[in-house]
This record gives C-alpha cells, sequence and structure tokens, in this order.
C-alpha cells in the first residue's frame, strides 16, 4: 500500500527541489514531477518526490482525516 500526504510548500529551492512542511516536520522534497509550484501551495508527497498539487480544501480535509484515523488508533499500538 502507498501513502502520500499532503505538504505546504514554505521555500521553494534551487534544483527543482522545495521545503515543505509535513505535519510540522520540516522535508525537503523534489519538484521534478510537477509544474508551478510556489510558495504557500499544498502538494502531494510520496516517497520524498511531489506528485501532484492540490487545493487547500482538499489538502485541509485529507489532513483532517489522518488527525481522526490517528485518534482512533489505541496508545501504544501505532
Amino acid at each position: 500500500m502507498c501513502l502520500a500526504l499532503p505538504a505546504l510548500v514554505t521555500e521553494l529551492l534551487p534544483d527543482d527541489n522545495a521545503k515543505v512542511n509535513l505535519g510540522g516536520v520540516a522535508k525537503t522534497v523534489s519538484l521534478a514531477l510537477v509544474s508551478d509550484v510556489a510558495v504557500g501551495d499544498y502538494v502531494i508527497v510520496h516517497v520524498g518526490y511531489a506528485l501532484s498539487v492540490i487545493d487547500p480544501e482538499e489538502a485541509a480535509r485529507t489532513l483532517e482525516l489522518f488527525a481522526e484515523m490517528g485518534e482512533l488508533v489505541p496508545e501504544g499500538t501505532a
């Protein structure tokens, strides 16, 4: 199973890279597979690559669902 997460682009870097915020964690990802990405955009990230740009509302709904799933996992089993 693959898991791709929405991440907020916080900084554009050289060589088709960007800094993103993934749940409070700053990561560097490749933008080689997407175009026209700007600071403030949300991108779907999988294994270090941004796969697509998504709108902020969809990102918020997806992140909310992940938060709800985290609340359902019994403590110590995740």
